[in-house]
């Protein structure tokens, strides 16, 4: 029966579990594995993406096929994408919902007392968060050895990472000069490379905005910025090419790396491992 095989799942998926979108009263039927799988947040787009079949996927959100904001923008495309509306997950009729975490959704806060089996995954901002979103995502999604797999990928890839920061301060540096504090996935991955976050060092909050002035004045060894931020495109871009920064080593990394707890990760961290090792040989 379809509430049987969602418990069992429930209870191999640990703190987040399979709850239900609406009503406590469990449905009939199910498949053991969703058929019409819907998901209703960014970070979720990503790890359905990576662990489902292309098949059991009937909704992503309306960013999904953004490269700039999803590590897996080129498989999003082609599916359909929802634009936060109730109606149209109730069109779907959906066998899962899949959010990170689900209570940010509108959608399903409107949603009609009908039964909609929902995985609500916790945001994940360390390596660890994600690969438990990793396994809860690949059992939910009926397909438990591919969450196994992509973990032992992740693992290989981060194995023996080198720390080639030393302890030297960096800046996450954004638009308009905000800057990205302690325990964010940002801050994970400066410790993972060795890094200081500038932010922690001046005690500032999880988001914060720096003046250029400040920022010259904190004397950073590097700053990490969005790749998209490399050319000038608007006015919150063009304060990142300031002259008074330019001399600050950069460090750059797609936002869709970092915007979401996700399988890319250790693309992040390798390349920003990298790219230290390399301004180091020009003498940063």
């Amino acid at each position: 029966m379809r509430w049987r095989a969602l418990a069992a799942a429930a209870a191999l998926l640990g703190g987040a579990g399979l709850l239900w979108a609406a009503s406590p009263t469990p449905p009939a039927k199910a498949p053991a594995v969703p058929q019409r799988i819907v998901s209703i947040n960014l970070c979720a787009d990503q790890l359905v993406l990576a662990l489902a079949d292309r098949k059991q996927i009937y909704g992503l959100t309306k960013n999904a096929t953004d490269p700039e904001m999803s590590g897996e923008a080129a498989k999003a495309r082609g599916i359909p994408l929802l634009s936060n509306s109730a109606e149209q997950i109730l069109a779907i009729e959906p066998d899962l919902i899949i959010g990170m975490p689900a209570s940010r959704s509108a959608a399903l806060a409107a949603l009609p007392k009908q039964n909609y089996p929902l995985l609500d995954l916790a945001t994940a901002s360390t390596l660890d968060e994600i690969y438990t979103s990793i396994r809860q995502t690949a059992v939910a999604v009926g397909h438990p050895e591919r969450g196994t797999t992509l973990i032992a990928r992740m693992e290989g890839e981060l194995a023996g990472l080198p720390r080639p920061g030393k302890g030297r301060v960096a800046a996450y540096y954004q638009r308009r000069g905000y800057m990205t504090g302690t325990g964010t996935l940002i801050d994970e991955l400066m410790t993972r490379v060795g890094l200081v976050n500038l932010a922690s060092k001046l005690g500032k909050p999880p988001l914060s905005q720096l003046s250029l002035e400040e920022m010259v004045a904190a004397e950073p060894d590097f700053l990490i910025v969005e790749s998209a931020t490399d050319k000038v495109t608007d006015q919150g871009s063009e304060m990142l090419h300031h002259p008074a920064l330019m001399d600050i080593p950069r460090i750059s990394v797609p936002q869709a790396w970092t915007v979401c707890g996700s399988p890319a990760y250790s693309h992040a961290a390798r390349s920003m491992a990298a790219q230290i090792a390399k301004l180091e040989g020009k003498g940063a």
